[in-house]
């Protein structure tokens, strides 16, 4: 399922929030969707990369890198590799590259 996501799967939902379950604590959080963008693609690629940024309201603290769940409203749960790329203003932010 992941190697069929496309750019458009993500697009409609910018802005939004979606769910995401963590492990170790199991815990699952609200995650806006804060950045969807092309990548630039290799000649040859099987699909155009992409990545998405997602957003929870952690304070001072995060998740390591990891696979966790990604509860999309049309594809349903998606186990993804997660990356934490640091805090804004408004929580956490974790990032997710398609290639």
């Amino acid at each position: 399922m992941l190697d069929t996501l496309q750019i458009n799967d993500f697009l409609p939902y910018l802005n939004q929030t979606l769910q995401i379950r963590f492990r170790l604590p199991d815990a699952t959080l609200q995650a806006e969707l804060i950045d969807v963008s092309e990548l630039v693609s290799q000649p040859g690629s099987p699909r155009s990369p992409f990545s998405i940024i997602l957003r929870t309201p952690q304070q001072g603290e995060y998740y390591q890198q990891a696979i966790y769940t990604l509860h999309h409203p049309e594809k349903g749960e998606l186990d993804i590799f997660m990356v934490p790329i640091g805090p804004d203003s408004q929580g956490m932010r974790y990032q997710v590259i398609f290639n």
